[in-house]
């Protein structure tokens, strides 16, 4: 891949001088003299829209996964490569999702740029995948395959808000060094948004310390690790967030299904999709057969459509939080 993306992008960079390389990736704002910015998913997209304010810098600013597909299956189109290697500020998770980004920047040709890597400015607060009592592990042969390459680690860090926090001071910084004439601003934004996260952080704890339960069930893959640990909250999950499984095991359905009769829980727990097959078979498998499915929103496929129509971050948290709080009383 390396040799395919080094030879595109020379040709594609020499084009660019005669033609507009625009097509492909969502983007907003701008001018050929503005601050180009590069992210690959939606929160980063919308934590920076929310630093540019009233977007004194005139940025542009490009949302690469903007057409619903899966952080765990992206691969980069050459205008997506092309618009790495010459923005000004590229924010991505990191993890191994995101092991085509290495190649990637090795095309850059702007040698200003700045990149973050999420789990890089998390640190130690990264937490490795877990497989909780019932959850269906991967495939023996994957498994060896990962002992030997290192541990995996839960990339979904965005859903927790005191991530989101940290990684949105990290962003200002980036801004105001590379816009001084608006640095100020940038600075300023991010303080009042962050203010924002913090009210809705307090909110959430104090949901959980006035719940009646302190453990939530998904029926389905299970991104939100960070959040559950936020709060000192228990959950049981049928997959690890970055499965591929899509089946699970009749053991898995019978573990869960026995745990929603135990702990008396009302709620079976899914992320957004069509397919919500396992949590109503868990459901179909309880005692009484009467729990209600619901949905909280990983915003693994939010777009720049759903943005323009008024989606933010935040909104969709205070979405998580109102369905969290039902299924936890």
């Amino acid at each position: 891949m390396k040799k395919f993306i080094s030879v595109f992008t020379a040709a594609v960079v020499a084009a660019c001088g005669f033609t507009s390389c625009a097509d492909g990736a969502a983007s907003t704002g701008g001018s050929d003299d503005s601050i180009s910015i590069v992210t690959t998913i939606f929160p980063e997209y919308d934590w920076v829209q929310n630093v540019l304010g009233d977007n004194p810098g005139n940025a542009e600013v490009t949302m690469l996964l903007d057409n619903g597909v899966d952080l765990h299956s992206y691969q980069p189109t050459s205008q997506d490569i092309l618009k790495i290697a010459t923005c000004d500020l590229f924010i991505y998770v990191g993890g191994e999702s995101d092991e085509w980004v290495e190649d990637a920047l090795e095309e850059a040709v702007n040698e200003d740029m700045i990149v973050i890597d999420l789990l890089d400015v998390l640190g130690d607060s990264v937490k490795e995948e877990e497989l909780v009592e019932g959850m269906e592990g991967e495939e023996e042969e994957e498994e060896s395959e990962s002992e030997e390459e290192g541990p995996e680690y839960d990339e979904h860090v965005w859903l927790s808000l005191r991530n989101a926090s940290t990684i949105v001071g990290e962003i200002a910084s980036a801004l105001a060094q590379i816009d001084e004439a608006n640095a100020d601003a940038y600075l300023a934004n991010a303080e009042a948004y962050q203010n924002e996260l913090n009210d809705l952080d307090s909110r959430y704890q104090e949901a959980v310390n006035s719940s009646r339960l302190n453990t939530v069930l998904f029926g389905d893959r299970f991104p939100f690790r960070y959040l559950v640990d936020d709060y000192g909250l228990s959950y049981y999950a049928a997959f690890v967030g970055c499965s591929a499984e899509t089946e699970a095991s009749f053991e898995t359905i019978i573990f869960l299904a026995g745990k929603v009769d135990e702990l008396s829980l009302s709620t079976i727990l899914t992320i957004e999709g069509n397919d919500h097959s396992i949590a109503e078979t868990i459901r179909d498998n309880t005692e009484t057969k009467d729990q209600q499915i619901l949905t909280m929103d990983s915003m693994q496929s939010t777009t720049s459509q759903d943005a323009a129509n008024g989606v933010t971050y935040i909104s969709i948290m205070e979405s998580n939080l109102e369905v969290l709080t039902e299924a936890l009383n």
